[in-house]
């Protein structure tokens, strides 16, 4: 089961407001695009557990607020399904704010985080206190 990978829906569209799970002073952050996403002409990007989008800091500590980041998902409130047919749903959409080589810029991540974007980040794993 170990080389069989999960289809992930592309839940989280642009626009969408989801919650830092870090310790880095941003509280809401709101998509702005997809990193690495091909998609069809006038369709809007979306993306899912595991994928890197650009957000803009909505809440947070007056330094942080109005900035732009890097940010991975970590969990997505649309059910997902796993090769071994368990089916995975959190309570909301987070994300972690990363830099360009997918390093955590914050020291610990609150809440649990899916074992997809741990087995892809190896760093978010190690900061993470819980992996579903």
């Amino acid at each position: 089961m170990r080389g069989m990978k999960a289809k992930i829906p592309r839940s989280i569209n642009n626009a969408t407001r989801m919650e830092v799970a870090d310790n880095t002073g941003a509280r809401i952050v709101e998509v702005i695009s997809v990193l690495k996403y091909r998609g069809v002409k006038n369709r809007l990007p979306r993306g899912g557990i595991g994928d890197t989008f650009i957000v803009s800091v909505k809440k947070g500590t007056p330094e942080m607020r109005k900035q732009m980041f890097r940010a991975v998902v970590i969990r997505q409130k649309k059910e997902f399904r796993r090769p071994d047919g368990l089916r995975v749903q959190f309570e909301d959409n987070a994300c972690v704010i990363v830099d360009e080589e997918g390093v955590p810029k914050g020291t610990e991540i609150k809440g649990p985080v899916a074992r997809e974007a741990a087995e892809r980040y190896s760093k978010i794993a190690s900061a993470a206190s819980i992996i579903v």
